[in-house]
Parts: C-alpha cells; sequence; structure tokens
C-alpha cells in the first residue's frame, strides 16, 4: 500500500519549523518586508536550528538528513512568508549544493562548514541580463591566464549576492568556443570581495521583499584556478542537474504558501461578517476555499511524488516539471483567491494575502518558467 504519512522524524522536523515560523517569523515579518529588510536575525535563527545544513554529510558541518527534509522545512516557512523560505532554498540549493555535488574534497571542506552552519550564504550566478530562459545564452567570459581564471560579465537576478554574510557566489562562464560556434560552459566559485566583482544595489521588487537580490558585474577578476567547480565544460550540464532538484524545493515552498493562503482564510471567514452573516456561512466563500485546497492537497502531493523518485535514485526530471508547474500555478491562483475573500482589506500591506499575492508571481517565473516546465513535460513524453 502506497503511504503519504509521514515517518516520526520528518514530522518532528515539520513541526518544528512550524513553530518557528508561527512564534518567530510570523510576528516581525510583516514590518520588515514594507522596510525591504533582510531578517538577520531570523537567518541566525535558522542557522542555530541546522536549517541551511539539513541535506548535507555530519562530515562538512550538516545534518545529515537529505532533500525532502528541505522541502518541509520550505513548506513549513512558507506558510508564513516567502522571503524567508527561498533565502534557505537559496543557500542550500543554489549556494551549497553545486559545491557539494561536483567540488573537489579541498573546497567542500573549504566553503561547506560554514554554508551548513548557516553564518555563510552562498549563491548561484547564471541569470544574465539578456539570456533569461535561455540560461546556454550565457556571455560572462573566463579565460584562464596561467594558474588564474580571468573573469568578464554581468549576472542578474541573483539570490542572496548581497548580504553581509555572502562569501561566495559560483558563476557560470564561458570557457572556450569550439570550431563549430558551441560555448564550452564551466562553474567558477568567486568569492566575496575580490577586486573587480561588484554588487550592484538591491532591486526594488514587487514581492520576496526580504529576500537578497542583485545584479553582479565582473571586470578582470582574478580567482586561482582551483576555484573551478567539477569540470571544465560541465558547468551547463551540472547547473541543469542542481535545477531539477531545486524545481522539487520550489514546488515545496509554493505549496507552502498556497497553503498559507487557505490558512488565512479559514481565521478571516469565521469572524469577517457581511450582511448579518459570517462570511463563511455563503456557499459562494465555501466553494473558493474549497478550491483552494485542492489545489493545495494536489500540489502536495505531486511533489512529494517527485522527491519520492529523487531520493531512491531514479529519473525525475518531468516528475520535478510537473510539480513546479503545478505548485506554482495553486500558489499564484490561491493568492488570487485569497485576496478576493478578503476584499479591501486583501488590498492592505498589513494582512498577510497582500503578501503572499505579490510573493506568489515569481514562482512561476523563477527556476524555470511555466512555459519551460511545458516544454519539459512534453519533450519527456517524446512530443516535439
Amino acid at each position: 500500500m502506497i503511504d503519504f504519512r509521514l515517518d516520526d522524524e520528518y514530522e518532528a522536523l515539520r513541526k518544528t519549523v512550524e513553530e518557528f515560523a508561527r512564534s518567530e517569523v510570523a510576528p516581525v515579518i510583516g514590518d520588515l518586508y514594507e522596510r525591504e529588510e533582510f531578517p538577520y536575525e531570523i537567518v541566525a535563527k535558522m542557522a542555530e536550528m541546522g536549517l541551511f545544513g539539513l541535506p548535507f554529510p555530519e562530515e562538512y558541518g550538516g545534518m545529515g538528513g537529505d532533500y525532502f527534509a528541505l522541502c518541509l522545512t520550505l513548506e513549513e516557512l512558507a506558510r508564513v512568508d516567502s522571503s524567508v523560505a527561498i533565502t534557505v532554498e537559496a543557500g542550500v540549493s543554489l549556494g551549497a549544493m553545486p559545491i557539494y555535488r561536483f567540488g573537489t574534497e579541498e573546497q567542500k571542506q573549504k566553503w561547506l562548514p560554514e554554508l551548513c552552519a548557516g553564518t555563510a550564504l552562498g549563491a548561484f550566478g547564471l541569470t544574465e541580463p539578456g539570456g533569461g530562459s535561455d540560461a546556454g545564452a550565457t556571455r560572462t567570459r573566463a579565460k584562464l591566464d596561467g594558474d588564474t581564471w580571468v573573469i568578464n560579465g554581468s549576472k542578474s537576478f541573483i539570490t542572496n549576492s548581497g548580504t553581509d554574510i555572502t562569501k561566495l557566489v559560483t558563476v557560470t562562464a564561458v570557457t572556450d568556443v569550439k570550431e563549430n560556434g558551441r560555448k564550452e560552459i564551466s562553474a567558477i566559485i568567486v568569492p566575496s570581495g575580490t577586486p573587480g566583482f561588484a554588487v550592484a544595489p538591491k532591486y526594488s521588487k514587487v514581492g520576496w521583499n526580504c529576500s537578497d537580490t542583485h545584479e553582479l558585474s565582473f571586470d578582470d577578476v582574478r580567482v586561482p584556478a582551483e576555484n573551478l567547480v567539477g569540470e571544465r565544460g560541465r558547468g551547463y550540464a551540472q547547473f541543469l542537474s542542481i535545477l531539477d532538484e531545486g524545481r522539487v524545493a520550489i514546488a515545496a515552498l509554493s505549496v507552502g504558501l498556497a497553503q498559507g493562503c487557505v490558512d488565512e482564510c479559514l481565521r478571516y471567514v469565521k469572524e469577517r461578517e457581511a450582511f448579518g452573516h459570517k462570511i463563511g456561512e455563503y456557499q459562494a466563500i465555501q466553494f473558493k476555499i474549497a478550491d483552494m485546497e485542492v489545489r493545495t492537497h494536489t500540489a502536495r502531493l505531486a511533489y512529494y511524488a517527485a522527491a519520492s523518485k529523487m531520493l531512491r535514485g531514479e529519473p525525475f526530471k518531468k516528475e520535478a516539471s510537473i510539480a513546479k508547474l503545478v505548485a506554482s500555478n495553486a500558489a499564484m491562483d490561491n493568492s488570487r483567491d485569497a485576496t478576493q475573500i478578503f476584499g479591501g482589506y486583501g488590498f492592505m500591506n498589513e494582512f498577510p494575502v497582500s503578501r503572499f499575492y505579490r510573493d506568489a508571481k515569481i514562482l512561476e517565473i523563477g527556476e524555470g518558467t511555466s512555459e519551460v516546465q511545458r516544454m519539459l513535460i512534453a519533450r519527456h513524453l517524446g512530443v516535439g
């Protein structure tokens, strides 16, 4: 029999993070969000809990857990706030995971302990101003000069790239161009503070206002040759494998936002009165909330299924795309319906659903747009 119940260890983690989000994040995040401040104190508390080291071995300072534990954590955090959740997701999936998956033992020993401890953050520089979803259109260049890489170019929309505790950005760069015009793309670690590496002022964003996001530029940035992550010329392929895992994580985060919308609406409809009745007594509201719960439940099953295949070591690319597509749609639809249920109050920033509405849209864009997910699903079905 298929059993979707969480085992005791997973359930204990879920409850712990749920309580943390309610008691530590919820009371302060609204004010931080409106001031567009990075939540350093919250990040420090999550670091103490070991959340940044969840899927990494203890030998590198991790918690010895797995990727599903990370997903459960992201879901519970996003039930309250997505900025906090994406800070963990990007720190783990994009900051530390490439080094763990593809780095040398020396790189792991050097960088992972701080990243797992959450006392330092890493970022991944892939997207470029003219690239968007076309990650293969990389223009940033890296030339080997003796035992040094010289990097020139720029990256955009890079999460966790400009905080006070950001220690590195792993960037993709063209390290050669073949006779047939094909680009050789490699991944290289650039420590924060390296001369020529500049972090632009933070973006003014629609949502994720407590998340750190910047454009980066590289002007003759020189780093040691041993900062190459994985094989030379395999940077793009490495990124794609990291992105498959990341899509499951973003699906979990999306489910959290969708569930948060349900949570807030259930509280509100039992208190708000209109025309002499609690609005939860009206069938139109009941049906809307029922649809929200259906979307959330379905999306959760989708990411559970993808995570299950991933943990068993089975191919899960299609399932990851399905989970990301279904869950991001659920988050967007639920945030819209929640705002409608709250009416005018849903348009006021003091209510969480307004924050959910602003945060939801990026979930249909980041880590592969909805259109890209449909393309990948069709490709796995043999279409096109």
